[in-house]
């Protein structure tokens, strides 16, 4: 998912705010269509384990990536129930989110792993995402073999800037009172924010590492309108969601040399999504 799939998914589905609460704070329920879009679209962005657990050295380094390809939100979702009024805005959705890894193995199994999306602009969106986790694993002697379990500890902070209620192709000066009455695109943020805990556990088939896990996620994105209209009036109105989560995941990791693996993995958020997490890792020391 680029910065500016975001913007425009988040177009179709959001809507125009009404500017009768410029300055508002919409808290919209868990099971609005607002609230469960914005954790839709935050879900490729958590920062999950992307391979199988492993257990690197002290000083150890591992840089690699991953993909993820997100689906297009149920139609429901592109009709607001709460904050928004209707509209009828549709940008498609060219559904993939890219991002670097880093790992560094530190003493006693602990692991620190990092990534950074820096701000890039796409079709007039600019995104930029922080993510960062600390991870131990340990081996556990199971009949004649072992397994490896993983706990680990994540969080994600990003924005997202572009826009997003009222592109230029959705402005009009026909009528004051309908949405996006105006000559300039809005100016709109979107902000992940999510914390979350998860436990793996994996063993070894050869070259072939298998691994099932599954954690909780604390959600906290935020919504920013930044509209303009022809009148001059100003609509900052903001969208706030706190939301819990629970995941489940499996995958495998395919050793093609010592120093070189790929990975795949099917990560569930029964409440929002499925998706496919696609990546590659390269053992630097």
């Amino acid at each position: 998912m680029t910065r500016s799939h975001v913007a425009a998914a988040l177009t179709a589905a959001l809507g125009t705010i009404a500017f009768g609460a410029a300055e508002a704070q919409c808290r919209p329920p868990a099971s609005s269509h607002e609230a469960r879009l914005l954790a839709f679209y935050e879900a490729p962005a958590l920062f999950s384990m992307g391979s199988a657990p492993e257990r690197l050295a002290a000083g150890a380094v591992s840089i690699g990536g991953e993909a993820v390809p997100v689906p297009s939100p149920d139609a429901a979702l592109t009709h607001p129930t709460f904050c928004y009024q209707y509209t009828t805005n549709n940008t498609k959705l060219a559904p993939l989110f890219a991002r670097p890894r880093i790992v560094v193995g530190l003493p006693a199994g602990f692991a620190v792993e990092g990534s950074f999306v820096p701000p890039v602009s796409v079709s007039n969106a600019r995104v930029t995402v922080g993510s960062l986790a600390l991870s131990r694993t340990q081996s556990i002697p199971l009949g004649r073999g072992s397994v490896l379990l993983e706990l680990r500890a994540h969080g994600t902070l990003g924005r997202i800037h572009g826009p997003i209620t009222c592109p230029r192709s959705s402005l009009q000066l026909n009528d004051a009172a309908a949405p996006c009455y105006g000559t300039s695109p809005s100016r709109d943020s979107y902000d992940p924010k999510s914390l979350g805990v998860e436990a793996a556990a994996g063993t070894q088939l050869g070259r072939l590492d298998v691994y099932a896990g599954g954690g909780a996620n604390r959600l906290d994105p935020r919504f920013r309108a930044g509209f303009t209209d022809a009148l001059g009036n100003v609509d900052h109105t903001t969208i706030d969601v706190a939301l819990v989560r629970g995941v489940a995941y499996g995958g495998a990791t395919l050793h093609l040399r010592h120093d070189l693996a790929v990975s795949g993995q099917l990560y569930v958020v029964p409440a929002d999504v499925s998706t496919v997490r696609l990546g590659v890792a390269y053992r630097v020391r």
